[in-house]
Formats: C-alpha cells, structure tokens, sequence
C-alpha cells in the first residue's frame, strides 16, 4: 500500500511539473526580452512598458495596430490583430501578451492599456477641459460603434 502511494505521488509530480511548464507566462521589459534572445521566441510572455512617441500605425480597416513599447533603454515593435481599446495612445503603460516571433517583432494576441481607476466628474461651474476631451476623441478615431 505503502508504494501504490509513492507510485502515485511521484506520477502527480511528474505531471504537475510537465504540464506547469506549458503554462507558464513571463513578465518581461522590452530590456529583459532583447537580453533572453531566442528563449523569447516562442514563449508566452507578457511585455510591458510605454508606447513609443510616432509609432503607432493601424492596419486598414477597424481592427489591427502596430506600434513600438519601450522601457528607456530597449524597443520592441509589437503587431496586434486586434481592436486596441479606446484608451490606447502615445506614452501610455501597456502590457502585451504575446510571443517574439522570427520576423523580428512582437505578435500581440492580447492588449492592456495602464490607467488609474479614478474618476472625477467636472466641479459644479467647471467647463470640462477641452484639449483633453479631444486627446480622448483621438484615441477612439477609426473604431466602429455598434
């Protein structure tokens, strides 16, 4: 009885281990990704850092965008089929998740915009801050509505 036990433990360690590998997400800055080389492709990594100043393009149509993600020292450029979600623009934390492929960049499969969870309604008499409602308007031109 004593080694069905030892005999099923150690089956559970092995398939614990093996299939906790597959599994497995990193947390890498594009510094850490360029380092690893090519442990990065095709692994599941989630990037993170702040979306390069220019280099936002979106695909034609409404969904897809390719952009760069910088940490300060290192740049990834990063393709996503996706639709971007409305926050999404210049100098702004995104984490992408995703795998390095061979071509050269990053392939999105999942992206997340960084902001604070706080809302503040305009003071009774304010005017609402123009330039920053148009900042706003910006990052959504081009998405459908349904």
């Amino acid at each position: 009885m004593l080694g069905a036990f030892l005999v099923a433990g150690a089956a559970f360690v092995v398939i614990a281990a093996s299939s906790m590998n597959k599994n497995l997400v990193y947390y890498w800055t594009p510094t850490d990704l360029v380092a690893n080389g090519d442990k990065a492709y095709g692994a599941t990594i989630r990037l993170g850092g702040m979306v390069s100043a220019g280099s936002i393009t979106k695909n034609a149509g409404v969904s897809g965008v390719e952009f760069n993600v910088h940490d300060g020292a290192k740049t990834v450029h990063v393709k996503s089929s996706g639709v971007p979600p409305q926050m999404f623009r210049e100098n702004i934390g995104v984490v992408v998740e995703g795998t390095m492929v061979k071509g050269g960049y990053f392939q999105c499969n999942r992206l997340m915009v960084s902001h604070s969870n706080e809302y503040r309604a305009p003071k009774s008499g304010h005017p609402v801050d123009k330039q920053e409602l148009e900042k706003l308007m910006k990052s959504t031109e081009g998405l459908e509505t349904k």
